[in-house]
């Protein structure tokens, strides 16, 4: 599996709006968005906007840096 990062920028109607779109083996599998100053203590942190199949996860989780959401993806897309 290989993943990609795309950056964007998406309008979430708010602050945060730099984000990477990920995609695996060419598919959409998730939409991260960098938290923005309005967040306090996570600014900075990346947020699971949206996520897909097995990237889905209804408590949006968020993520130090692009690689630990890079790892979790990963776990995620191979079943873990």
């Amino acid at each position: 599996m290989s993943l990609h990062f795309q950056p964007v920028q998406v309008a979430t109607g708010s602050a945060d709006t730099e984000s990477q779109l990920v995609f695996a083996d060419g598919f959409l599998v998730a939409v991260l968005v960098r938290l923005s100053d309005d967040h306090g203590e996570d600014a900075g942190l990346w947020f699971l906007e949206a996520g897909f199949g097995r990237v889905d996860d209804p408590l949006q989780p968020t993520f130090s840096d692009l690689g630990e959401a890079q790892d979790w993806i990963e776990r995620r897309l191979a079943g873990g």
